[in-house]
């Protein structure tokens, strides 16, 4: 460590004050949530709905889907409204119009500007004015607007009650008719929704924000944004802007003159040794990774069709059995699960590799044991979304087995709790072939760096275990984005940094101090902006300014570390020309580059088009999100699972060549299918509906008047282009993986590495 010391404290400094942030302004969260009273009462004192009954309406919200059907303030699907800013809407031109037939026996719409004026001053009043006493726990609410809520009420029991004068909303919002059967469970859901709305309406202190940061804008009641929330925003710019020209200060005057690069081998290190037991029983593993792309990637097909034909596809009414909540469900579902079973089989290779060429005891049987848990997991958490959205389960089993309702953590808990025990159990395979490397002697930096990525990715995921069924929904959400933010673009971006340099160190093409110095300065980058980062997703959920303060400030130093990408695609692409061998690892490589490169553009570009709260404020729950969304994650992850795939294949299949033909289709078509889904489609929708957000509110960019206008159809079907060529270029990738793992006769027989040294270890050393 010695060498690296002060590499390794700025990592560690790093971490705890993250963390430290991080850990602090989640009491903060805990504080400051919303309440849900325990009583709403009228004026009177008549009770109307209760905290327990609220939260029955969260878990019926749940079971239809939850997230993957429309939203809540702004996490979720994009086709249905965000339930929020709809029912917020609705329930403000009920109140105006029942105030102009009392005051003036005309509808609201037939009154004179003044009297419309004062009508909405007095609407304001009424709505922004908080009610809440939190001595008795109880919400008063006035005879009016208990009215407007029963007439909107009864708006949503008939949409999700399956009444036929709806029909046609229904097929807009791509919904299944009868999407709730049970009257009790759609009572329930309406008061969830008028709670969140009302948290979006209510000042938390006089004269202050709503406790939604005056989020979604609705010009009726002044929901505006926050002062804090403009001056913020630009303070992210500016820091941005700076940490840019830091980085390349600190790029131009305080790196060291680059050492002479190592002689490449005459022959690949990797192929130096024989094939263990553990990792010829990987094939199963790329075979599900390409298995699940396939599926995920017509799924996806699937789901844009929805919307634009609702409940069908191509004239086959397919919504009662396969509706738009269930298919994106599983759309998302199986991305996670085969980008996760790339990074495992990956790490999975590099075990025995780094535990000088042999296994561990029983490490096979671990492998085995881990696939066969990892499919039991696909299909239980598959069957119970079904189940659970069908409302076929049970209500008081639907968490439990059926769908949590949140996005990207839709699997029901039970099947949670099985991957967390099968990412535990990888980590315990893995570390079973680390440790003993760790106490050998020599330069041990790099890999004890990637021991840490591992174990974090053991163990954070747990994290989704801190909130439960009816947890707070601004609680569950700051354990959620734990997750989706840190879990996988925090600890999976340096483990995934750390193992390419690891392979590329000990491939003998980089030294070993410039990929340990390297990686341990990426990482600590990554987390510097990545661990506070999370709370750039925060800023409308409940939450106060001081976390909108500091996910603005340092999501803006996220972006930073992703804008000399193109150097590390051009570092990655020259590599196969260090050596002639390395032309057998040019499809994976190339791979690695799209990883930058999409970095650079999907997570840093379109990430940041997202993350100033002046711009999230406008666009949070519409098509730009997803824009950022696909970029992102396949373009990073998808493309980076696909990269390790690829290396994994070509060594576990020695004698495997690359179909030429093929992996230029697949690389080509897979960039310009997503290049034109992004940029043809899901980038120009996002923009329209931004101008209708910015000019009329949230409500009207998620309307179904504004999203069945003929610009914004044709528009979504211009995407089948784009997904069209996508799918080829993911079948050809998927088919090289099949013909090498089942048409290409496996190597038996390979020279053994001295027993107890890693081949790795040793190849790299010597050039070090």
């Amino acid at each position: 460590m010695t060498n690296y010391r002060r590499l390794w404290w700025t990592l560690i400094c790093t971490l705890a004050i993250t963390f430290g942030i991080l850990g602090y302004f989640g009491q903060e969260i805990y504080r400051e949530a919303p309440p849900i009273p325990a009583k709403v009462v009228s004026e009177t004192g008549q009770v109307l709905m209760t905290k327990e009954s609220i939260l029955d309406g969260q878990t019926a919200w749940q079971s239809v889907g939850g997230m993957q059907l429309g939203s809540i303030w702004g996490h979720g699907a994009y086709q249905a409204p965000d339930w929020t800013a709809d029912w917020l809407h609705r329930e403000l031109i009920t109140w105006l119009d029942l105030a102009a037939q009392a005051g003036f026996n005309k509808p609201y719409e037939q009154l004179s500007g003044e009297q419309q004026n004062t009508l909405q001053y007095q609407l304001t009043q009424a709505y922004r004015n908080n009610s809440y006493n939190s001595d008795s726990d109880t919400l008063i609410l006035s005879e009016r607007r208990i009215e407007a809520i029963k007439l909107t009420a009864d708006y949503y029991n008939r949409l999700f009650g399956g009444a036929k004068e709806l029909q046609t909303t229904r097929r807009s919002y791509a919904m299944k008719e009868v999407t709730l059967p049970d009257d009790e469970r759609r009572a329930r859901l309406t008061e969830f929704f008028f709670w969140t709305s009302w948290a979006a309406a209510t000042e938390r202190t006089p004269d202050g924000a709503t406790y939604t940061n005056n989020w979604p804008h609705e010009p009726l009641i002044n929901n505006q944004p926050t002062a804090e929330n403009i001056v913020w925003s630009v303070i992210s710019v500016v820091l941005l802007i700076a940490g840019i020209g830091g980085l390349v200060w600190g790029w131009s005057f305080l790196q060291k003159q680059d050492e002479e690069e190592p002689e490449a081998p005459a022959k690949d290190p990797l192929t130096s040794f024989s094939l263990t037991p553990s990792q010829k029983a990987l094939g199963k593993y790329l075979f599900i990774v390409v298995a699940l792309f396939t599926l995920q990637v017509f799924l996806g097909g699937f789901v844009a069709h929805y919307t634009v034909e609702g409940q069908g596809f191509y004239g086959i009414q397919t919504s009662e059995w396969l509706p738009y909540s269930l298919v994106r469900t599983w759309h998302i579902q199986a991305a996670l699960f085969w980008i996760a079973t790339g990074f495992l089989a990956a790490g999975l290779f590099l075990a025995p590799i780094i535990n000088g060429g042999k296994d561990p005891k029983y490490q096979k049987l671990g492998v085995n044991i881990l696939f066969y848990a990892l499919l039991v997991v696909v299909a239980g958490s598959f069957i119970g979304n079904y189940l659970a959205i069908a409302q076929i389960m049970p209500a008081e089993l639907s968490f439990w087995f059926g769908h949590q309702g949140y996005e990207y953590v839709d699997l029901g808990r039970v099947w949670q709790i099985g991957k967390f025990v099968g990412v535990v159990l990888w980590l315990g395979l893995m570390l079973r072939g680390v440790v003993p490397a760790l106490r050998q002697p020599g330069d041990k930096n790099l890999l004890a760096l990637l021991t840490l990525s591992v174990i974090a990715i053991g163990l954070f995921y747990g994290a989704g275990f801190f909130y439960g069924e009816r947890t707070h929904i601004s609680i569950m959400e700051y354990w959620r984005w734990w997750i989706v933010h840190l879990w996988v673009e925090g600890f999976f971006e340096v483990f995934a940094t750390v193992a390419l340099a690891f392979i590329f160190c000990n491939m003998g093409l980089v030294s070993k101090r410039v990929a340990t110095a390297a990686s341990l300065a990426s990482a600590s980058l990554f987390m510097l902006g990545g661990v506070p980062g999370t709370f750039h997703h925060l800023y409308f959920s409940g939450t106060t300014t001081p976390v909108m303060a500091v996910g603005a400030t340092f999501s803006a130093l996220e972006v930073v570390p992703l804008i000399v990408l193109g150097y590390e695609a051009w570092e990655h692409w020259r590599l196969k020309d260090r050596a002639p061998w390395m032309e057998n690892v040019k499809w994976p490589l190339l791979f690695f580059v799209a990883v930058a490169f999409w970095n650079m553009l999907g997570a840093g570009v379109l990430g940041f088009l997202i993350n100033p709260p002046i711009s999230l404020y406008y666009i949070q729950g519409l098509n730009t999100t997803a824009t950022h969304a696909h970029g992102a994650l396949f373009g990073v992850y998808g493309f980076l699972a696909l990269g390790f795939t690829l290396l994994v294949l070509r060594y576990i299949r020695p004698q495997m060549v690359f179909d030429e033909k093929l992996m230029k289709t697949g690389f080509q078509w897979l960039n310009a299918g997503l290049v034109l889904m992004l940029f043809t489609s899901l980038l120009p929708i996002g923009i329209i509906q931004f101008v209708a957000s910015a000019s009329e509110g949230l409500w009207y960019a998620r309307s179904e008047s504004f999203m069945q206008t003929d610009l914004l159809r044709t528009l979504r079907w211009i995407r089948t282009i784009g997904d069209v060529v996508f799918i080829i270029g993911a079948l050809a990738v998927s088919w090289q993986v099949v013909k090498g793992l089942f048409f290409t006769p496996s190597q038996e027989t390979q020279p053994d590495v001295q027993a107890g040294h890693s081949v790795l270890t040793t190849a790299s050393e010597t050039r070090s």
